[in-house]
């Protein structure tokens, strides 16, 4: 089985906002995310992981609404 590419490390230089959006302060190479192609950036990981779980609880909510509308699991 061939090795899957490495990662690119994510530089924080390409984040598309320089402040966190939880907290306001600076955002630190060690706590960027990928979000729909652009990097992000967080103050700290642990504000970077707080907006995985938020967009995580979000697409669970889409997704139970749209399979609602379409009639899944009625």
């Amino acid at each position: 089985m061939p090795n899957a590419p490495a990662k690119t490390p994510l530089r924080i230089e390409d984040a598309v906002n320089d402040t966190c959006p939880w907290s306001g302060k600076p955002i630190a190479a060690d706590s960027l995310t990928l979000y729909n192609g652009a990097v992000v950036g967080f103050c700290n990981p642990e504000c970077r992981d707080k907006f995985a779980k938020a967009i995580r609880g979000f697409e669970d909510a889409l997704q139970a609404r749209r399979a609602e509308s379409a009639g899944v699991n009625q």
